[in-house]
């Protein structure tokens, strides 16, 4: 009798330990399963936000330079995280544009995610089962891409640019990494290089839109980036490009950054420093949570 009391005692502790977390955890409200259906709102700035790395370059002779900015530096990201939308803002400074519609300038807005190792792997059919046969690796490959333009990027900007600096999708820089487990051909680098890309896009990771930048007045413009639930936390960097004639006149670049806020910081803070109590944590809830279900649909079942 005494075993037993202990037994339930240990088992309401634990429901009361699951219970908590899951009040804590649980953030998928009615309310925000409506909000899932319409659009992601604009990012606002988080209250923890700092003053981002700003770069300006201006071109030799150019009188116009390029002056922008997000709609919010620093974004937090809790476990409600939909996604956002991101508003890139800007102005000519020196402008001689005669209307919005004029189309005397051009303007590319890059957003890119922090670049990472990625490995891609090849299924194949081996004795009726579909199994990883083959795999490749590349280096610095960015965790999200996106490049908005006033017109297609290629009416915009000449192929010796976009290739050097890695402006549009198809002039990415990632690069199968040195060590490969199995000798890599050109045909498999490309294949492999489409597959990264095509996964990505498929993902919501990279984005290309052309005549996404809109001029809102004579000198200045706006575009919309859309960046997805499952987008990696970190900094990004956006990179405004002003154009004349397939001339670079002035480049702008500003850094916004996502940040991880409340339970959701707690728990990628608690699991990345404390990896081994984090796993026995998991382990104790998951085990509580099956013994309080056990216990449950015993006593429901006489």
């Amino acid at each position: 009798m005494h075993e037993r009391s202990r037994r339930n005692r240990l088992l309401a502790g634990l429901a009361l330990l699951c219970m908590g977390l899951v009040t804590l955890g649980i953030s998928e409200t009615a309310a925000q399963q409506q909000r899932r259906k319409a659009p992601p709102p604009v990012a606002k700035e988080s209250p923890r936000g700092s003053e981002p790395n700003i770069k300006r370059e201006q071109q030799p002779g150019a009188r116009e330079s390029v002056e922008a900015d997000v709609s919010a530096r620093n974004v937090a990201v809790t476990s409600s995280f939909n996604g956002t939308e991101i508003v890139i803002f800007g102005a000519i400074d020196g402008s001689q544009q005669p209307s919005a519609e004029s189309g005397f300038y051009d303007v590319i807005v890059v957003v890119e995610g922090v670049p990472s190792r990625l490995v891609v792997r090849r299924k194949g059919n081996v004795a009726g089962l579909w199994l990883n046969i083959a795999s490749a690796t590349f280096d610095n490959v960015p965790s999200y891409y996106a490049v908005a333009s006033t017109r297609p990027i290629d009416e915009v900007a000449p192929e010796e640019f976009r290739s050097l600096h890695g402006v549009g999708l198809k002039h990415l820089k990632y690069t199968p990494a040195v060590g490969q487990s199995h000798p890599l051909s050109s045909e498999d680098i490309t294949e492999y290089r489409d597959a990264v890309m095509r996964l990505k896009r498929k993902e919501g990771l990279y984005l290309d839109r052309p005549y996404g930048v809109i001029f809102t007045g004579k000198s200045i413009f706006r575009a919309s980036i859309l960046l997805p639930a499952n987008v990696t936390v970190g900094p990004f960097d956006t990179r405004v490009y002003l154009f004349r004639e397939e001339k670079l006149l002035s480049r702008f670049t500003v850094r916004l950054t996502l940040e991880r806020e409340g339970l959701e910081r707690h728990l990628h803070a608690f699991a990345y420093r404390l990896p081994t109590l984090y796993g026995i944590v998991t382990v104790m809830i998951a085990v509580g949570a099956g013994l309080l279900a056990s216990t449950v649909f015993r006593k429901a079942s006489h």
